[in-house]
């Protein structure tokens, strides 16, 4: 089992910065990519960004070149940098850990508003 419980959400102006945390507890060694996905109500979940664990990453086309992640293996935490927020962004932002065998952990999530 791997339990991850992020942090840094808030409310924040347009064009302001946020940065979300993720740590990861538990069979840590089973996780191979970890990322960020968010929801708004009445939509699916999305895909955010991910990193795996040789530091390949990717991205959501609606957030390059404002939100950038990474990751310290060492403290088993995944960051998110949010710069240039637009009101678009606003959801739940979910840390997510998939393991080497496909499984998926989830974090509680933690909302971003952006206000306009």
């Amino acid at each position: 089992q791997v339990q991850l419980v992020e942090s840094g959400g808030g409310l924040v102006q347009a064009g302001g910065s946020l940065r979300l945390s993720c740590a990861a507890s538990g069979n840590i060694f089973s996780i191979n990519a970890m990322g960020w996905y968010r929801q708004t109500p009445g939509k699916q979940r999305e895909l955010v960004a991910t990193i795996t664990s040789g530091g390949t990453t990717n991205f959501a086309d609606s957030v390059k070149g404002r939100f950038t992640i990474s990751r310290d293996n060492a403290k088993n935490t995944v960051y998110l940098q949010m710069n240039s927020l637009k009101p678009d962004d606003t959801a739940v932002y979910y840390c997510n850990a998939e393991g080497f065998s496909k499984r998926n952990y989830w974090g509680q999530g933690t909302q971003v508003t952006v206000s306009s």
